[in-house]
């Protein structure tokens, strides 16, 4: 069953170039993460892979419009889905950021899991809002 998530807008002060860049290279996500998670965390250009409570899910670069969206799919994941990263320009060196997931969930996969890919979607917007205006962001204390 598909179902269809998306984040909340965020206005992130970074030029949408200069923060479309910043995620066009999968290996940047590995050396932002805490230092606790990065074993589990694998990535070359176009490819990453992570391991969370023993789940081991894959994702790879499907769409690159340069400045605007990336857009990611599954790969060696246990149900199809696709992520997409929005970089709209917001005026005054400003990116009006948002996320979108589609998954091919099944009805208890759904329900036990639709509001945290909301809320995790969420969060990774106002982590990145929060970084762009000089804050620590918050990670989630429950991923390992």
């Amino acid at each position: 069953m598909a179902a269809h998530y998306e984040s909340k807008h965020g206005i992130v002060a970074i030029p949408s170039e200069q923060l479309y860049m910043s995620f066009t290279d999968l290996r940047v996500f590995t050396q932002s993460l805490p230092a606790e998670y990065r074993d589990s965390v694998t990535a070359d250009y176009d490819t990453l892979h992570a391991t969370v409570k023993g789940f081991t899910i894959g994702v790879k670069v499907a769409e690159r419009r340069p400045y605007s969206l990336i857009r990611l799919e599954d790969n060696d994941a246990p149900f199809h889905f696709s992520a997409t990263a929005h970089f709209d320009h917001a005026g005054s060196g400003n990116t009006d950021f948002w996320l979108e997931v589609d998954a091919d969930l099944n009805l208890m996969m759904k329900a036990m899991l639709g509001s945290r890919i909301k809320d995790a979607l969420d969060k990774a917007v106002d982590g990145l809002v929060a970084v762009s205006q000089g804050k620590q962001p918050q990670f989630p204390s429950d991923l390992g």
